[in-house]
C-alpha cells in the first residue's frame, strides 16, 4: 500500500509557500490507516518500548493506536496548562517565539523505562527535541523515534539524540 498516495496536499496553508501534509485523509481510509500503523509497529518492533510518547495533538492519534499493538503504554505530551498533576516542562524555540511542553513527573516508572516518541511528521525538529529532553527529564530512556512523514529538506533529525529513526514517508526539497 502506498501511504504517501492517502496524505493530501494543500498549497499556501497556513501561508503562502507551505506545502501542508494533510494526513485527515489518510485517517479516513480504514485500511490505509491500520496499514500505517502496522507498518510503525513492524518497524519498531526492535527496539522493544515500555511506552510510547506521542505529541499533542497528530501523535496521539497515531502513538495511541501504537501503543497497544506493541504491548506498550501510551504517555500524552501535552501543551501547557493541560495535564492536572505535577510535570516536567520543556521551553524550545520556534520560527518565531517560543513554545513549551509538558509531561507528568510519574509518566515514566520504573525509571529508565524505554520510550519510543511517535509523531505524524517531523519538519524543524523542534517539537521532537523538546520531547526527547522531556522523556529524559521525566527519567525515560528514548530507545527510538518514529514519524509517518519526514520533511528531510528541513534537517530535523539534527534535533534529535543519536537513536534509530523511523519515517514511514520522506519528502524531499520543497
Amino acid at each position: 500500500m502506498d501511504i504517501k498516495s492517502l496524505i493530501r496536499e494543500i498549497p499556501d496553508f497556513p501561508k503562502p509557500g507551505i506545502n501542508f501534509k494533510d494526513i485527515t485523509t489518510l485517517l479516513r481510509d480504514a485500511k490505509g490507516f491500520e496499514y500505517t500503523i502496522s507498518l510503525l509497529a513492524e518497524k519498531c518492533a526492535a527496539l522493544e518500548p515500555d511506552f510510547i510518547a506521542g505529541m499533542e495533538s497528530r501523535g496521539f492519534i497515531f502513538g495511541a493506536a501504537l501503543a497497544p499493538k506493541m504491548g506498550a503504554g501510551f504517555i500524552p505530551v501535552r501543551k501547557p496548562g493541560k495535564l492536572p498533576a505535577a510535570v516536567h516542562t520543556v521551553e524550545y524555540e520556534l520560527e518565531y517565539g517560543s513554545d513549551r511542553l509538558e509531561v507528568h513527573q510519574d509518566a515514566l516508572y520504573p525509571p529508565g523505562s524505554k520510550v519510543l516518541m511517535v509523531d505524524d511528521l517531523i519538519a524543524t525538529g523542534g517539537t521532537a527535541g523538546a520531547t526527547a529532553q522531556l522523556i529524559q527529564q521525566a527519567g525515560g530512556t528514548l530507545v527510538g523515534c518514529a514519524f509517518v512523514i519526514e520533511l528531510a529538506f528541513l534537517n530535523g533529525r539534527q534535533c534529535l539524540p543519536d537513536v534509530p529513526i523511523i519515517s514511514l514517508v520522506e519528502y524531499g526539497a520543497e
